[in-house]
C-alpha cells in the first residue's frame, strides 16, 4: 500500500502575490488585478506582505501544540458544542459521504466581542470554549483570529476592486461575522493506511474565503485544471488564500473553488492555522449584484448562514445526531 500520489507543482501553477501595496494603498489597483486573474484559475494564491507578525504565528502554533499534545481527558472538557466551538477529535469529520473519516483533529473558535461574549443568534455561532489548563490560550488564539481576519478583509477589498466594484462591496454586512478559526493537527500518517486515507479528504471549502498558515512540513495538495493532484508546499513568510464555495457562487462561478486535500507523508506532526472567513449570517449571496440582472449561469441567491448550516450538517459527525 502507498500514499495518495501528487505531482511536484510547477512554479506558475499557484501565483505568489505581495499584498502589501493593497494593504497600504500604494498599489491597490495593480494587486487587485493580480488577485482577479488568480481567482479565475485555481483560486489558490500564495500571499506575502500580509502583515501578520511571525512571533504572533509562532505563539499561536505553540499554544495549539500544547493543546493537541495534552491528555485526551483535558481536551474532552471542550469537546465541540452544538454551535461548532471546541475540539473535534480524530474521525469527527469527513468531507464526502462515501469517504473515510479524516485523520485530523481540530480546535475551533470564532468571533467574540470585547467582553469575550458571542451572541447565540445562529446555529453556527455561540460561546467559544477555552481550555482551562492553558490560561493564555484564549488571548493568543483571539490575537491570531483578528490578524487573519484583517487579512481576509484586505483580500475581499482586493477582489471587489478587481471586479470593478466598490472596495467594501463584499464587506457591507461583516460587523458580526460567522467566521471561524481553527487549529488543525495532522498526526504522522502511516503509509499502510493506503491511498484512500487522508489527513483531510478531498473537498472544497464551504464558505467565502480561507486564509491558511502552513508550517514547514508540507502535505497540502490541490487538484489542477486537468484533474491531477499537485503539491502546494509551504513558502516561508507566506500564507495561502483560497476561494471557497460561496465566493465562487457570488461571482457566478468566475472565481474558482478548487478541491484540495492533505496527505501527511512526512513522518512528523503537522499543524495548520486556518481562518474561514464568512460575513454576517444574514448576508445574501446574489451574483446579480455583482454582474447585473442579466448574468448567465448564476445560481439562485442564497443566505450565507442557511448555506453553511446545510454544508456543516453533511460534513461533521456530531451534527448528525
Amino acid at each position: 500500500m502507498a500514499f495518495a500520489e501528487a505531482k511536484t507543482i510547477d512554479r506558475n501553477t499557484i501565483p505568489v502575490i505581495d499584498i502589501a501595496p493593497l494593504r497600504d494603498g500604494t498599489g491597490a489597483a495593480e494587486v487587485a488585478g493580480q488577485l482577479h486573474a488568480a481567482s479565475q484559475e485555481l483560486g489558490f494564491i500564495y500571499i506575502t506582505g500580509h502583515g501578520i507578525p511571525e512571533d504572533l504565528i509562532e505563539i499561536a502554533r505553540a499554544r495549539a501544540y500544547e493543546f493537541f499534545r495534552a491528555d485526551p481527558g483535558e481536551k474532552e472538557a471542550v469537546r465541540v458544542s452544538d454551535r461548532h466551538r471546541g475540539w473535534i477529535g480524530p474521525g469527527g469529520a469527513k468531507m464526502q459521504d462515501n469517504a473515510k473519516p479524516d485523520l485530523k483533529e481540530s480546535f475551533i473558535w470564532g468571533w467574540q466581542d470585547a467582553d469575550s461574549a458571542t451572541p447565540e443568534d445562529h446555529p453556527l455561532r455561540g460561546r467559544n470554549q477555552w481550555p482551562a489548563f492553558l490560561p493564555s490560550f484564549e488571548a493568543n488564539a483571539m490575537a491570531y483570529f483578528h490578524a487573519a481576519h484583517e487579512v481576509a478583509h484586505h483580500m475581499m477589498r482586493g477582489f471587489a476592486l478587481g471586479l470593478g466594484l466598490a472596495p467594501d462591496f463584499f464587506l457591507r454586512t461583516a460587523d458580526r461575522p460567522l467566521s471561524r478559526a481553527s487549529f488543525v493537527y495532522y498526526p504522522a500518517q502511516p503509509e499502510d493506511l493506503g491511498p484512500a486515507r487522508f489527513g483531510v479528504g478531498p473537498h472544497t471549502d464551504f464558505g467565502v474565503l480561507t486564509v491558511l498558515c502552513q508550517d514547514d512540513v508540507g502535505g497540502l495538495q490541490v487538484q489542477d485544471r486537468d484533474g491531477d493532484w499537485v503539491h502546494a508546499p509551504p513558502i516561508p513568510g507566506s500564507l495561502i488564500v483560497n476561494v471557497a464555495d460561496l465566493l465562487s457562487r457570488w461571482t457566478a462561478g468566475a472565481f474558482k473553488s478548487t478541491p484540495h486535500r492533505v496527505v501527511n507523508t512526512s513522518g512528523r506532526e503537522r499543524l495548520s492555522l486556518v481562518l474561514a472567513y464568512d460575513p454576517n449570517p444574514e448576508t445574501e449571496i446574489d451574483p446579480s449584484e455583482v454582474y447585473g440582472r442579466e448574468v448567465e449561469g448564476a445560481e439562485a441567491p442564497i443566505i450565507c448562514g442557511d448555506y453553511l448550516i446545510w454544508r456543516f450538517g453533511k460534513a461533521f459527525a456530531y451534527r448528525k445526531g
